[in-house]
């Protein structure tokens, strides 16, 4: 491993710095520090920010909308804003300039680049990613979505689920079976779609469904922590170019599979430092109830420590691979596998030191959905109980533990295929 980052990234690393100090408020300690109903504004005026003073998709060249520097500048912003409490940009980006723009940038056309990838810097395009369908999640080839050719248009019909922030989104990306005639992992494009006016700028989904003047309707899903960012999204003859189609037509499993290296690319570099942040946060709830005298949970919390470590070193490993220009693949299995377990011990341990109260979910809520709460939260029972809920999903989405044991074995160690049926 090679930790070092050259001058270069230092340098943007003091530049990066200089921006944080002059636009965060002084007393700011992290998103988690907010009211709650302060969130979504915070992070609209901070995407503008990011924006103006172009500090996204900084990697991509100059005539897509960013800076033409290294990927170890898009390190840098992982790593400082991580630190800082902030968000590397809105709701979307994740999916927009992340997984999608970085997929472009390899599979796209020039007028494919040329046309979405400022648009999606600017803000004007917001994606969502349509991938998992009720008879499809981890089986990710097993998608029933049907795409049919009308002239200069392909036809999509049938539903997907899952979709995180499909209700803040104006655009999906989506893998439709094109050719059902092909072997499971062919006849499958990778289609960027327009799903109308009918888009909620809210920050949630609301109870009801939205439907779109393009065949869309989203209905949002009610979760267990009682947030609704999951929505299920059916097509009903919703129409996208063929010029949409990504990587060309039923040509889309091996653009998925170039997607999915990049989804898990910016874990690497700001889990372990939002996790011992979260873990911080918990000394600080053991102290204050007198819980390290108990030698169970005193174990399990250095536990959990040294797990911390272990992930932190996995995360080093793997922006040292990026960084060299290897190919991530069957890898990324092994940090998502760990972390997800990892943070399921956490916050059984949370529950567990609060014992009582945390039958009784009071304060201020979790104020993200996915792995923990940000940072600056406070030791709120309600943030505890919902950030526990929300650890429980870690092993099913992106790929189940089940799935990643599989790649890591038949992939990385050789071991002999499991059987299909």
């Amino acid at each position: 491993m090679d930790l070092s980052l050259s001058s270069e990234a230092e340098d943007f690393r003091r530049q990066f710095r200089s921006f944080l100090a002059r636009e965060l408020p002084k007393d700011f300690v992290g998103v988690g520090g907010l009211e709650i109903e302060a969130v979504p504004e915070f992070i609209a005026w901070w995407r503008t920010r990011l924006y103006e003073n172009g500090f996204l998709a900084v990697s991509w060249p100059k005539e897509y909308g960013g800076r033409g520097l290294t990927v170890e500048s898009e390190i840098v912003i992982a790593q400082e804003s991580a630190i800082a409490g902030v968000p590397t940009g809105g709701p979307n980006d994740h999916f927009g300039i992340q997984m999608l723009g970085n997929t472009l940038l390899v599979h796209g056309s020039e007028e494919q680049r040329s046309h979405f990838l400022p648009r999606i810097v600017d803000g004007s395009y917001r994606f969502a990613q349509g991938y998992s369908e009720p008879n499809a999640g981890s089986d990710l080839a097993a998608l029933a979505l049907r795409g049919r050719i009308d002239g200069q248009e392909l036809i999509l019909d049938g539903q997907k689920i899952w979709t995180s922030e499909a209700h803040l989104a104006n655009w999906m990306f989506v893998l439709a079976r094109t050719d059902t005639d092909a072997p499971k992992h062919r006849g499958i494009s990778f289609v960027l779609v327009p799903l109308g006016s009918g888009a909620d700028d809210s920050a949630d989904a609301s109870s009801m469904p939205t439907s779109t003047d393009n065949g869309v309707e989203i209905r949002p899903i009610r979760m267990i922590s009682g947030k609704s960012e999951f929505n299920e999204v059916f097509f009903t003859g919703t129409r996208s170019k063929l010029s949409y189609v990504v990587g060309g037509l039923h040509q889309g499993w091996a653009v998925a599979m170039t997607l999915l290296g990049f989804e898990r690319g910016e874990t690497a570099a700001t889990l372990p430092i939002r996790f011992q942040a979260e873990l911080d946060r918990l000394g600080d709830l053991l102290t204050a109830k007198g819980k390290f005298d108990d030698p169970d949970l005193l174990d399990r919390f250095m536990g959990c420590q040294t797990r911390l470590f272990a992930l932190r070193a996995m995360g080093y490993s793997w922006l040292s691979s990026v960084l060299s220009g290897a190919e991530q693949g069957a890898q990324s299995s092994i940090f998502k596998l760990f972390w997800s377990e990892y943070h399921q011990l956490v916050t059984e341990l949370a529950v567990d030191a609060l014992g009582e109260d945390a039958l009784l979910p009071v304060g201020r809520p979790s104020s993200s959905a996915f792995r923990t709460d940000d940072v600056g939260a406070p030791n709120s029972t309600r943030s505890w109980d919902e950030v526990f809920l929300h650890a429980r999903a870690g092993t099913i989405y992106a790929g189940t533990s089940e799935i990643q044991r599989s790649i890591i074995g038949e992939r990385l160690l050789g071991l002999p295929r499991e059987p299909r049926s």
